[in-house]
């Protein structure tokens, strides 16, 4: 999986492109996400760029500032996420 934005230091160049997420028990986001838009609240389970497997729980709608590697179908309860990388 990619890292395009490895050299980035500041928050604000946060990201520079988007995707709908899906998603999925079994298959990583195509480039990890620098942050997660969050359309409608809930949980949110993903797993970092270093392996960590974590849920937040009751997340608002709005920017999850995070990175993501995975975003799990179950644990997750939030919906129309968008990832930015």
């Amino acid at each position: 999986m990619a890292t395009p934005y490895a050299s980035v230091t500041a928050w604000s160049d946060v990201f520079e492109h988007a995707a709908s997420v899906t998603p999925s028990d079994s298959t990583d986001l195509t480039y990890v996400a620098r942050a997660l838009y969050i359309g409608v609240s809930g949980d949110v389970k993903l797993t970092t760029p270093g392996g960590d497997t974590v849920t937040f729980a009751n997340v608002p709608v709005g920017v999850l500032a995070c990175r993501a590697a995975r975003v799990w179908s179950t644990g997750t309860t939030a919906a129309s996420i968008i990832a930015g990388w």
